[in-house]
């Protein structure tokens, strides 16, 4: 058991926890709580940190000691909380590696969808700031049928904790890549049979009015500014939220929800519609 907060390891932990380039070096990140435990794949875990506490109420229901052998540790309740990010902590977190997908796959998808049986649904995010909101575009994500998503290298990190458990576990099973350029990457989408739509305020029709049912991708620029000038530029269809009373805008979270789950109302809707 480990109870000091000067151990090797736990130096470590708390580096991984708080620092993105400390992360990236090692190509690792950390996952808490009971439900990322349950759900992360088994084969991306390297190690299993759990407090005194836990053990002693979980070991039996899960079976701790014999499932992870020399990869599990036990930590103090107050070493546990050292290294833990949440204010109240479940006694269980993971180190994983990093996912490792190539952006060239997820752009590709519209060519391959005849071999992949997908329609390809992504998402594009510009310089996308707020942790909250990216780890509920993944979630809300899955939820739609999202099979891709791709980001500007300015957006914040997608293994920042707070991502990472706004996720849900949907960072575990959704694709996902940086790209080094938005404008060309969006006008690769186009070359390759997906269309490419924008939230805009200034221009376009109702979101509801668009066909979403062939291969598309929504681009979400920045919570403050938008997208920037030359993504607009590539960006081939324009589309708006219409809003009632004063609310000029929504979030870029909600905004995208929004636009995904439409695509996926038409989809699914199409799917009944052929078995008529």
């Amino acid at each position: 058991m480990i109870g000091s907060t000067g151990n090797k390891k736990i130096k470590q932990l708390a580096g991984w926890q708080k620092k993105r380039k400390q992360r990236d070096a090692d190509s690792v990140f950390v996952v808490e709580g009971l439900r990322m435990f349950e759900e992360a794949p088994r084969q991306m875990v390297e190690a299993v940190y759990v407090s005194e506490s836990f053990f002693k109420q979980k070991k039996e229901e899960l079976k701790l000691k014999e499932s992870w052998g020399e990869k599990l540790e036990i930590l103090t309740d107050t070493v546990f909380d050292y290294v833990s990010d949440t204010r109240t902590p479940q006694g269980v977190l993971l180190v994983m590696r990093k996912m490792h997908y190539k952006a060239e796959d997820i752009i590709l998808s519209g060519k391959l969808q005849k071999v992949s049986g997908k329609t390809p649904l992504l998402m594009v995010l510009e310089n996308l700031q707020d942790p909250g909101n990216l780890g509920t575009i993944l979630r809300a994500g899955e939820a739609a049928g999202v099979t891709g998503i791709l980001m500007s290298k300015d957006c914040a990190d997608i293994y920042n904790p707070k991502v990472v458990r706004s996720t849900m576990g949907s960072i575990f099973r959704i694709p996902f890549s940086h790209v080094e350029d938005v404008p060309e990457t969006v006008k690769e989408l186009e070359k390759n049979g997906i269309r490419t739509y924008a939230a805009y305020l200034e221009g376009g029709g109702s979101y509801e009015r668009e066909n979403y049912l062939p291969g598309s991708a929504f681009v979400i620029g920045n919570e403050g500014n938008g997208l920037k000038e030359d993504t607009l530029a590539a960006v081939k269809h324009y589309v708006k939220i219409p809003m009632l009373g004063k609310v000029e805008s929504l979030n870029a979270a909600m905004a995208a929800t929004v636009l995904m789950f439409e695509a996926a109302r038409q989809r699914r809707n199409n799917r009944k519609d052929t078995h008529l």
